[in-house]
Formats: structure tokens, C-alpha cells, sequence
């Protein structure tokens, strides 16, 4: 049986494998990127949000850190609109390593990253959040940067330029003929029909699934995994990212992500990453830790935990995680007798770009492509696909458009109206997906407000009825999926506010569509 001919297949969806299907399309390589899930299902989606200085990681990750200093000052220039320039600080508090935090400066130097010592008046003239018993703050080149905008931005342009992008789509078998991949089978999750494609070269950017993706050619990938959990502040705590000025460690990191603030984060060792979710003990743990140096966390209302895994090259004895650099791993795979096979793991989201640039470079030299790398001049486009993933543009968009009142808001919370989510099903549809409130949710705002979807997911589902989106007991399995994603990440964060809320969401559903199922499943 003939698949289809594709010159490269990009295994993981991804801020690495969006970035190569970018980058070789950008060199004339097309490419078919093919994701069990959805876009940033994995890593990239559970994360800070953080564009690194690389001040984080001089103490023990000089390599890194110099990655990260670089590549955060390529991102400021080539994706501006999804990144917020918002600054940093690192503050030292009572009981801090003083070691630690009079060398920190020096080390700073040493790897060419930007720091100046700030008074402490003029620090909480800055962040007037900070705690008062910090003893230390500098001032750091940290920015925020919109990880889905940054996705979806990718794979539209790869897109634009003639590559194809598969969601739900799963690799289920590679088929070798000697030191080459001649066929990979994949299947559609949602219909479980199985289809090949007959790739030039493969391209695995699976994250913390790449070494299950390498065996599946007989090959090897040693990775292990480390659990990170965050949680999310109903309001923007800082201006700014507040780190704790000391080797990184639990809770010592608060992102702005728009509207909100992210806290974490922690490190735990997993053995599948298939299987993992934050826990209450780590969410105190976080708070305590947090707000040593916001002490107004320790108040705020939480409505959202959510954990990530990260994929770090190396094996199974390591000891403490941290220690694993945070580099990235690309691995060719021609001494393991496969010519055609590429891996590229580890890093960060901050070097995802050079993740990308690397990749491509080797699959180019192996096709004869001579083509430089453009990402390093060429901006990402601003397009509808990471428009409405941006916190606080909906409601920026709403009031621009406020004299058209037949344009409902859905989600109160975000300021969602009816036409933002045609728009964004317009979009799906373009891309053969199927418009559903998990969908919409993944490219907007929707349900990541304060209520969590307990009001936007019935007035979604109605429209989605209206307009013929969804027919007979559709609903029940969309609202039912949608609602478990978020209950999931309410459970950690059960107390006042949030507590309240989701009771009255379960009072909701229960009595309105019958879900107690639903709520004794996200029990167990």
C-alpha cells in the first residue's frame, strides 16, 4: 500500500515542532506536522510563560544561560506581539544564601546578561507588592511571552507557505527498510481511521513523548521526566517577573500572564508523563514559597493549577532534576543505524527558535537544501489563528465593537462575544477541525476566567446548537470533556473564593444537564 509522499514529517505540535515546520517552510521544505492532541498539548502549554534573561541560570547552567540571553533578544525583535517586555526582577529575602546573592551580579557579567542592583525603595517603588523583608533586588531583562500565540503563529505562517499541520493524529508505526523510515502509520484519533505518509526524512518533536516516538523505530532517547506544577492568580499580582534570587528551587518564580499572574514552580520525578496532575500538597507548598516574596499570594484567589513535564535529556540515576541542564539534545541517529530520523529534545520554550533552526539545518543538509535559516530576520506574522489567545484582547476588541449589540458575549469573564468564536471556528474549519468547546477553549480565552467555564460552556454549547455546529447528544460529550479539563484544575486550588465557585458550577450542571458522572469521575 502507497501512502502519501511528504518531504518531511514533524512528529509533536509543540513550540519546537511548529518552530521547524516555520523554518523549513521558510527554506522551500514542506512539511506535514502531525500531533496526537492538540497544538501545545504537552510542555509548551504547561508552563510559566517565561522568556528567559537566562539570570536564572548562572549559578550551574552557564551553557544555558547563555542560550537563553541570546535567543530571548532574537524573540523581543522577531515575535514583539507575543511577548510582553515587562522586566524582571531577582530579589534575595531574610535567610537567603548571601553567598549566593553577592555573587550573583558577577556571574551575571561573566555570561554577558544584563543586571543592576536596585535599592529597595526603589524596588517597591517599582513592585510595590514586594515583600518587606527583602534584603536584595536586581533588576533583570525577563519578559512574558504567549506560548499558544506563539504555536498557532507558527504553524499559520508554515501553513501560508504550503506545509500541513495534523491535530489529533497519532503515530501508531514506523515501517524500516534497513537504515531508513519508509512509511509511518498514523491514526486519527477521533475516527480511528488509520492512514501512512512515505517521508524523505522524520523529524521527532515529541517533547516528553520522544523517546517513546524514537523506539517506535528502534532507537533510543534517554530522557526522564520532571513534573512542574503552577498555579494562576485571578488578577495580575506584579508589573513585572518576580524571582527569588537564589539557586532555583520550588515556588520562586511569578510570571505576568495579562490579566492573571502564574506562580511556581516545582520539580518532581514521574515515570509516565501521561499521568500527571497538581497536587494539593504542592499547591501549599508553592503559596508558602511564593509569598516569601509577594506576600499578598498567600490571599489572592487562585482559580486554576495546572502541571507540564519536562523532558530532560539524561538517565534515570541522575539525582536532583535542577541538576539536569537545561539544554537541548539533538540527536541524529545514524551511529543507532537509522539514516532519515531526527530528534530534538530538551530545552526550553525561550530557545525553541534555535531548537527549530538546529533541526532544520541538519534535514537540510541531508536533502541538498542550501537555504539559510530565516527566522532570525524574518518576523513571525500577526494572524487571526493567535489573535483571541491573548489575555485581555477580547475585551479590547469588545469595546472597539460595542455599537454592534447583536454581537453577544458568551464568556463575561474574558469578554468573549459570539462573532470572536465563529471567527476562531472559521479558522478550524479551514484546518479540518471540528469546532467544539475543547477547541475553542485551546485558541481563546473561553472557560479561563474566574467562573471556569461554568457559565460560557451552556451559553457556548446553545450557539453551537444554533448555528448547526453540533447536532443530537453532541453536546453531552463536548460540555462533559470541556468541563473535566477545568474541574481538573480547580481541585488543588479548593479553598474560599474558588471553593464557593465550584460548587455553584457543579449545582449547574447537575441540574441542568445531569453530569453527576462527570463530577464523580473528577472526585477520583
Amino acid at each position: 500500500m502507497k501512502g502519501l509522499d511528504v518531504d518531511v514529517l514533524i512528529i509533536g505540535g509543540g513550540a519546537t515542532g511548529t518552530g521547524i515546520a516555520r523554518d523549513l517552510a521558510l527554506r522551500g521544505v514542506t512539511s506535514l506536522l502531525v500531533e496526537k492532541s492538540d497544538i501545545n498539548a504537552g510542555a509548551s502549554g504547561g508552563n510559566h510563560g517565561l522568556l528567559h534573561s537566562g539570570a536564572r541560570y548562572v549559578a550551574n547552567d552557564a551553557h544555558s544561560a547563555r542560550e537563553c540571553r541570546s535567543e530571548g533578544m532574537i524573540l523581543k525583535q522577531m515575535a514583539a506581539h507575543c511577548i510582553d517586555d515587562c522586566g524582571g526582577f531577582f530579589v534575595g529575602t531574610k535567610g537567603d544564601d548571601e553567598t549566593y546573592i553577592a555573587n550573583f551580579p558577577e556571574r551575571c557579567r561573566e555570561n554577558g546578561i544584563f543586571s543592576r542592583s536596585l535599592s529597595l525603595a526603589e524596588a517597591r517603588e517599582l513592585e510595590p507588592s514586594l515583600s518587606k523583608d527583602i534584603i536584595a533586588v536586581y533588576r533583570v531583562a525577563d519578559a512574558a511571552i504567549d506560548p499558544f500565540m506563539l504555536s498557532r503563529e507558527n504553524t499559520a505562517d508554515a501553513n501560508r507557505l504550503g506545509s500541513s499541520i495534523l491535530c489529533h493524529t497519532r503515530l501508531i508505526r514506523f515501517d524500516r527498510d534497513g537504515r531508513r523510515i519508509v512509511r509511518a502509520w498514523l491514526e486519527d484519533t477521533r475516527t480511528s481511521r488509520t492512514f501512512s505518509v512515505e517521508p524523505c526524512q522524520v523529524i521527532n518533536a515529541a517533547g516528553a513523548w520522544a523517546g517513546k516516538v524514537a523506539s517506535l523505530a528502534g532507537v533510543s532517547v534517554p530522557l526522564v521526566y520532571s513534573k512542574g506544577t503552577l498555579l494562576v492568580t485571578q488578577m495580575r499580582m506584579t508589573k513585572g517577573v518576580i524571582n527569588r534570587l537564589r539557586p532555583p528551587s520550588d515556588g520562586d518564580i511569578l510570571v505576568p500572564g495579562g490579566t492573571v499572574s502564574i506562580l511556581g514552580t516545582t520539580s518532581v520525578r514521574v515515570e509516565n508523563p501521561d499521568r500527571i496532575c497538581p497536587t494539593v500538597a504542592e499547591t501549599d507548598h508553592i503559596v508558602a514559597q511564593g509569598a516569601m516574596m509577594v506576600p499578598g499570594l498567600e490571599k489572592v484567589r487562585y482559580i486554576r493549577a495546572y502541571s507540564g513535564v519536562r523532558p530532560l535529556a539524561g538517565k534515570k540515576g541522575c539525582g536532583d532534576d535542577r541538576d539536569v541542564s537545561r539544554g537541548f539534545v539533538l540527536e541524529s541517529h545514524e551511529k543507532q543505524g537509522l539514516d532519515n530520523l531526527i530528534t530534538i529534545t530538551g530545552g526550553k520554550l525561550t530557545t525553541f527558535r534555535l531548537m527549530a533552526e538546529k533541526a532544520s539545518d541538519l534535514v537540510c543538509a541531508r536533502i541538498g537544501n542550501t537555504r539559510p535559516c530565516l527566522t532570525l530576520t524574518r518576523p513571525l506574522p500577526s494572524t487571526m489563528a493567535g489573535r483571541w489567545t491573548e489575555p485581555g484582547a477580547a475585551p479590547r476588541h469588545w469595546m472597539r465593537k460595542k455599537h454592534k449589540s447583536r454581537d453577544r458575549i458568551l464568556c463575561e469573564c474574558e469578554m468573549i462575544s459570539e462573532k470572536t468564536l465563529d471567527d476562531i471556528s472559521e479558522e478550524l474549519r479551514k484546518t479540518g477541525e471540528q469546532p467544539g468547546l475543547l477547541a475553542l477553549g485551546n485558541r481563546s480565552r473561553l472557560g479561563k476566567g474566574p467562573c471556569q467555564g461554568a457559565f460560557c460552556s451552556a451559553r457556548l454549547l446553545a450557539h453551537l446548537y444554533d448555528n448547526n455546529t453540533l447536532s443530537g447528544t453532541d453536546g453531552i460529550f463536548e460540555i462533559t470533556s470541556f468541563l473535566s479539563e477545568r474541574w481538573k484544575g480547580q481541585q488543588p486550588v479548593f479553598w474560599g473564593d474558588q471553593l464557593i465557585q465550584a460548587e455553584l458550577t457543579e449545582a449547574i450542571h447537575c441540574g441542568l444537564f445531569d453530569l453527576e458522572r462527570f463530577f464523580e469521575k473528577g472526585r477520583s
